[in-house]
């Protein structure tokens, strides 16, 4: 992965480059010399914000079979309704 900075000012004037350098990592954009905004193709964005998972995907990650769980049993009591 290559990480690639742009100045403001020559992400304005270059934008497409910027866009193409993103196939290669990161681009960092800077504004009056500290990083700013990060630009990234969309598949990476997904990648690294993909937060939702099932509850079958999580049992088979790696390494899934090693964690210890016991949960406590759950005591639901039934309480009759109050009309009142």
């Amino acid at each position: 992965m290559t990480i690639t900075t742009f100045s403001s000012r020559e992400f304005n004037q270059a934008g497409n480059e910027a866009k193409r350098a993103t196939a290669n990592g990161p681009v960092f954009i800077t504004d009056r010399g500290k990083p700013a905004h990060v630009l990234l193709t969309f598949e990476e964005y997904q990648r690294l914000t993909r937060q939702k998972r099932s509850i079958a995907e999580a049992l088979f990650m790696p390494g899934a079979d090693e964690v210890e769980f016991e949960p406590s049993r759950a005591h639901i009591a039934i309480k009759p309704a109050d009309f009142s």
